[in-house]
């Protein structure tokens, strides 16, 4: 008998049909978010899943399916996940790091470049029929070459963001729970360790690469946003949570800083409406890593890793301390 998972959201077909040579596979194709208890539901005499960002696992699922040998997420990221209960419980959980950090710097420039130089307002505006002449003052933004950037949370990810500034030949500044490595600031375009309140004043431009904790909720908030240059822009590609939205939106409103560019939001998709009435936030619908062969990569890394453990191998991208060959047999 072929152990049973669970794929919980739409996926590309040939992943499931990879899937399928060594699972019995439950698909989600029609693509439906499943809600807690259903997805406890789902879950019943499954050895693995294949999750994403948009599945929440704890103890309701863990304990309701003591059968559950893995958690393998299609996402760096694995806040959605109780990852102290599901040690406890014996799974093992893995994320997909590595695979999209270039795509999704290239990304966080996009919206940085957008931000700073009114990109999408001045579209608006200019769709809107409202172009009727030059001005020497319509939709001035603020310079990328020869400024600041600052990196808040340097993890490769941020490191691959602070490369691309070389172009603009631009002064890197980054905060992080620990200071890098003299090679690693060298390589990241000679940037210098700031504290995170240094950072927010210095910075032009600030972009947000964290991983979200309850430790870190609300990292940014009123005290930094009032830091903040009232030109500086900021971007947010790290994860919904990190910024307080409603904080944001009254600096966004008033003005207090120049604009922002936001991928990612809290309680997305559910995100606050008063951010569509503001002319200067880029939003995006969390699409950082949305090119097609980053997330072939992404599908492919987490299905690897649902093999591994399911086959009682060493899975590629572990985030918990479990043995596979201790929590499953082959199947």
């Amino acid at each position: 008998m072929k152990p049973k998972i669970l794929v919980a959201r739409a996926i590309f077909p040939d992943v499931i049909a990879r899937l399928s040579q060594y699972f019995e596979v439950e698909s989600n194709q029609e693509d439906k978010v499943f809600s807690e208890d259903e997805l406890a539901i789902r879950l019943q005499g499954k050895q693995g899943i294949f999750a994403t960002l948009s599945e929440r696992i704890g103890s309701k699922q863990i304990q309701s399916n003591p059968q559950l040998k893995a958690v393998c997420n299609m996402a760096v990221g694995y806040n959605n996940i109780d990852i102290e209960a599901a040690t406890r419980a014996g799974i093992a959980v893995t994320n997909t790091p590595d695979v999209l950090n270039e795509t999704t710097a290239d990304f966080a420039w996009a919206l940085l470049m957008s931000a700073a130089r009114r990109v999408t307002e001045s579209e608006r505006w200019l769709r809107e029929g409202k172009w009727e002449k030059w001005r020497y003052d319509s939709f001035l933004g603020m310079d990328l070459h020869g400024s600041t950037l600052g990196v808040l949370g340097m993890g490769r990810i941020g490191q691959a963001i602070a490369r691309r500034s070389m172009g603009f030949n631009m002064r890197v500044i980054y905060h992080n729970r620990s200071r890098l490595s003299q090679n690693l600031e060298d390589n990241a375009n000679h940037a210098q360790y700031v504290g995170k309140e240094e950072l927010f004043k210095q910075a032009d431009h600030v972009v947000l690469t964290v991983p979200y904790s309850s430790q870190l909720h609300h990292i940014v908030g009123r005290a930094e946003l009032a830091l903040m240059k009232k030109t500086a822009t900021l971007v947010n590609i790290a994860r919904g949570g990190i910024v307080d939205d409603q904080a944001l939106i009254q600096a966004l409103k008033e003005r207090r800083i120049g604009a922002a560019g936001l991928d990612v939001f809290e309680n997305e998709p559910a995100f606050y409406p008063e951010f569509l009435d503001l002319p200067n936030a880029v939003l995006t619908p969390h699409i950082a890593s949305a090119s097609e062969r980053t997330r072939r990569a992404m599908a492919d890394c987490a299905a690897d890793n649902l093999i591994a453990i399911l086959t009682g191998q060493t899975a590629p991208n572990p985030v918990n301390s479990v043995n596979p060959a201790s929590t499953t047999g082959n199947p």
